[in-house]
């Protein structure tokens, strides 16, 4: 009988990451990584502290694990090159090789929706498969790391599942609501634990999907999340208004 997976989670002191800890150690036993913010590990857990962009820290915090949940980064839209170039490019390269080097296969890559933010700002319905047209340099960075997991998978095997996330927002952000664009890109804490663990768990190679929950007004596509990864969204902002 096989044990519990063992999960690398980078950027565990975000928003996401805390969420995530939370969601997943029902099913894990998890690794958190730090850089700056440590908090203290509860039972089952394990905590390292380091840069992702330093790639002897990335090499110690993936040896013994079975998937990476990467996190960690920049996530302002209007981050700077300097930091994109360290946190976001840098950070994913450091987070793939370590991965490699170590024979860790599943990668969790928290991509963003500014990859094809252009498209959003000209009123397109988006899919995962339309060229990327980041909006951003985080987009542009974030489109970087997709494609080089593109790269790990063909040559190195590794397998990589990119998340485009959307608005993830407590439920209080949609009531409160200033603007009507969270109807459409909202992605609930329990839809995002979900879609993570669907990911982790599913059988695929290399995927881009959209994350968002189910929401009525939505203008990026689902349909390959819940067919490849078996994405079952509970929520839709609609219910919340």
């Amino acid at each position: 009988m096989m044990g519990r997976k063992k999960v690398l989670i980078t950027g565990a002191a975000g928003r996401i990451g805390e969420v995530m800890r939370q969601g997943l150690r029902e099913s894990y036993d998890l690794r958190l990584m730090y850089h700056r913010t440590v908090r203290e590990a509860a039972a089952g857990e394990e905590v390292v502290r380091g840069s992702v962009a330093d790639l002897n820290a990335m090499a110690e915090a993936v040896a013994g694990v079975d998937a990476v949940v990467h996190l960690a980064g920049d996530p302002a839209v209007s981050a700077t090159w300097e930091s994109v170039l360290e946190k976001n490019i840098q950070g994913v390269h450091c987070t793939y090789e370590a991965c490699r080097n170590a024979g860790v296969k599943r990668v969790v890559f928290a991509s963003t929706n500014h990859v094809t933010g252009l498209y959003e700002e000209e009123g397109m319905y988006t899919t995962w498969d339309m060229p990327v047209r980041p909006d951003s340099l985080y987009g542009a960075s974030k489109a970087f790391g997709e494609s080089l997991g593109r790269y790990y998978v063909d040559r190195y095997g590794l397998e990589v599942v990119c998340l485009r996330i959307g608005s993830f927002q407590p439920d209080s952000a949609v009531v409160e609501r200033k603007s009507d664009r969270i109807l459409s890109t909202w992605l609930s804490h329990r839809d995002c634990v979900q879609l993570v663990q669907r990911s982790i768990e599913a059988d695929v190679r290399f995927g881009i999907y959209y994350g968002i929950s189910g929401n009525t007004r939505a203008y990026w596509d689902l349909q390959n999340a819940r067919r490849e990864l078996g994405y079952a969204p509970q929520d839709n902002s609609e219910h919340l208004v």
